[in-house]
C-alpha cells in the first residue's frame, strides 16, 4: 500500500511516516508528534481529513484501506 501523496511530503519535522509489510497486508503508521495527542478524523467516501495540532491534512486514501484509526497521535490505515 503507497502512502498518499500529501502525507508523504508534511511541512511539519516532528511527524514520521512510516509503512509496515506483513504477509496478510501492510499498514501506514503516520505518528503526528507528542503536541498531536488528540487527532481529530473524518473519512468522507474515501477522503480523510485530519486535524492534528491546529494543521488540517486531506487526501485520499489508498484504495487497499480497510481500517483508518487514530489513537494517541498516531493515525494509522490498514489494508
Amino acid at each position: 500500500m503507497k502512502v498518499p501523496h500529501s502525507l508523504e511530503n508534511v511541512d511539519r519535522d516532528d511527524v514520521v511516516v512510516r509503512t509496515f509489510e506483513y504477509e496478510d497486508g501492510s499498514v501506514i503508521a503516520v505518528d503526528f508528534g507528542n503536541s498531536a495527542a488528540d487527532i481529530s478524523m473524518d473519512i468522507l467516501g474515501s477522503t480523510a481529513i485530519i486535524v492534528a495540532d491546529g494543521e488540517q491534512y486531506e487526501f485520499e486514501l489508498p484504495p487497499e484501506a480497510s481500517d483508518v484509526s487514530a489513537q494517541n497521535g498516531v493515525l494509522t490505515i490498514k489494508e
